[in-house]
């Protein structure tokens, strides 16, 4: 991509922010006419009409479970329109779940484009600030299988979708985003292996190297953890141009060893580089010297890591990525120069049509925890209605065949650019557990708690009542469960339990998550007779009514007062082994 095509694209943006209402009206006229057939649609008695009025009148709100029976038929081999006007031949796997399964999502060629779209958006923004001229990108990529349902529909990551797509690899080159690894290395059948080589062919074109990336801060974080420990491997498969017998996996072994060449002068750099560093402060630019940054989705449930980020960055800008869900895209970070806690991203209004729930907290409820507020809602509003400084949930309708969906995203409007809003991600709005790409709800952890206390009936035993929190002072993180039973329970059945609780969440980042040992192993902490009725004296204490009390599904860290009084009370703990130790 020139400068000339990035000023084009700046232009592009500029020309449909500038009336982002009349641009909102047509996108939903396309995507009606488009879909005109759908069942889904038709149903509701829209007949065809495509503006916004009849369109909200007669499509109701929905959730990702109103539509899974559709999506479920789609899956199923079902050919007819049921969600849109042409057949829908991909399925992406959200990392989120809805009653303990996966999501399946409809994935669409008009989905890739606007994903190149936000894509070329955010990097003309970025190359105005920190240009990059030809070279290759560190990407910290991974394909995930692919499945074909019982329809023969394609169903996997939507990071896969995108990866497997010559389309997307074509757009990604037009944007210097070509990264360093052979696809071989991306859709590598071992996540470890895969890393590896990640990180032995960033070395092999250092000097090439322009931009680090990764979807997820954590995965940045996690790969530069693991260069600390395999870099003198690294150093002795480049000296001797022989890839390490670690790598097992025929088709990695084949790809990496055709770029691998004996080069002792770079091994001798690296190792010299290496062994110079104070604590691994500042690898990525000791490694990478014409590096100009390093970018990922650094908001939300990725702010933790971006301490640990900046000590291997050293001072490097960090930049945060796109906004966008397995559903599609929302928006593009046009202000690269803003830290990542600060950032924000700008809708563009013809890759979807928008809608904000507004919400409200009811006078007196104040929490540090947005996702845990019961909001006052009000009647969505257009994209150009929104105000500033309050917050909504988004509602998405795209070309793929979702609905007047909620994303269950929270976000604020920070700002306008020209009369489109500029979003910042507050939280998931049902969220409870989460340590980087997983996603698990307070209905998943019911779930995995109904799941392991099974093994207890034998017993004649109950759970008087549980919560949860996510210990971040150990590393890896983990998910803690605390269980209040009615009486005792031998050491093997609540061993037994811990391992069944672990492998009853089955959110697809979690379970990847713990097969990689980014998440450690879940702990299951036994508490004292009378815990939980403690905690409801203790909120009694601060003014609450009994008839207002709910115990908290999850701890937050800034609960101090309700940790230690379940910490105060533990009396057995066990750590699950489901995923080996």
């Amino acid at each position: 991509m020139t400068i000339c095509s990035c000023e084009e694209t700046i232009n592009e943006f500029e020309m449909l922010t500038r009336d982002a209402g009349r641009v909102q009206q047509d996108t939903l006229r396309k995507i009606l006419e488009a879909n005109a057939d759908a069942e889904y649609l038709t149903r509701f008695g829209l007949d065809g009409r495509t503006d916004a009025e009849s369109y909200k009148s007669c499509i109701p709100l929905c959730v990702h479970s109103d539509v899974e029976p559709f999506i479920q038929r789609v899956a199923d081999g079902d050919s007819t329109p049921v969600l849109t006007g042409k057949p829908i031949t991909s399925l992406s796997l959200s990392s989120g779940t809805t009653q303990g399964k996966p999501k399946f999502i409809p994935f669409s060629d008009e989905l890739l484009e606007d994903t190149l779209q936000i894509f070329r958006t955010s990097y003309a923004f970025r190359n105005r600030e920190y240009p990059i001229g030809k070279g290759k990108a560190l990407q910290f990529v991974y394909g995930s299988k692919q499945v074909l349902t019982e329809g023969g529909i394609l169903a996997t990551t939507a990071t896969t979708n995108l990866y497997r797509s010559q389309r997307f690899k074509e757009g990604m080159k037009d944007i210097q985003s070509q990264g360093c690894s052979p696809d071989e290395v991306i859709f590598g059948p071992d996540f470890h292996q895969s890393l590896y080589c990640h990180l032995l062919c960033g070395l092999i074109y250092s000097d090439e190297v322009h931009s680090v990336f990764s979807t997820f801060a954590h995965s940045i974080v996690h790969a530069f953890h693991t260069l600390e420990e395999v870099w003198e491997d690294l150093c002795a498969d480049i000296r001797d141009g022989v890839l390490s017998e670690k790598v097992t996996a025929p088709s990695i072994r084949e790809a990496v060893s055709k770029i691998l060449r004996p080069n002792p002068e770079l091994a001798d750099s690296i190792y010299k580089k290496c062994v110079g560093l104070s604590n691994w402060y500042g690898v990525i630019p000791a490694l990478w010297p014409k590096a100009k940054y390093v970018y990922g989705i650094m908001t939300g449930s990725m702010e933790p890591y971006l301490k640990k980020l900046r000590h291997y960055a050293g001072n490097l800008p960090l930049i945060s990525a796109d906004y966008g869900a397995s559903e599609g895209w929302i928006g593009s970070n046009i202000d690269p120069t803003v830290p990542p806690e600060q950032a924000t991203y700008a809708v563009l209004p013809h890759t979807g049509y928008f809608e904000f729930i507004p919400l409200e907290k009811p006078t007196g409820e104040e929490t540090e925890n947005s996702a845990n507020v019961h909001y006052i809602e009000s009647e969505p509003v257009g994209l150009t209605e929104v105000e500033v400084g309050k917050i909504y949930e988004v509602v998405l309708t795209n070309f793929a065949g979702l609905y007047r969906y909620r994303l269950g995203d929270l976000v604020k409007i920070a700002s306008f650019h020209n009369s489109t809003p500029k979003l910042q991600f507050i939280c998931r709005r049902s969220l409870v557990l989460s340590i980087n790409i997983d996603k698990n709800t307070e209905k998943d952890l019911q779930l995995a708690v109904e799941e392991a206390a099974k093994l207890l009936e034998g017993e004649k035993l109950e759970i008087v009542d549980f919560t949860s929190y996510v210990e971040k002072s150990t590393d890896p993180s983990r998910y803690v469960v605390f269980w209040e039973l009615s009486s005792e329970a031998s050491d093997e059945v609540l061993s037994g339990c811990a391992n069944a609780l672990d492998l009853a969440f089955l959110d697809a980042g979690y379970m990847g998550s713990r097969k990689n040992k980014t998440i450690g192993p879940l702990e299951l902490r036994i508490l004292r007779k009378g815990t939980f009725k403690e905690i409801m004296v203790h909120f009694l204490s601060l003014g609450g009514a009994v008839s207002q009390f709910k115990t908290p599904r999850f701890v937050n860290p800034s609960n101090g007062k309700v940790l230690q009084i379940l910490n105060q009370n533990v009396t057995q703990s066990y750590f699950s082994t489901a995923y080996g130790l």
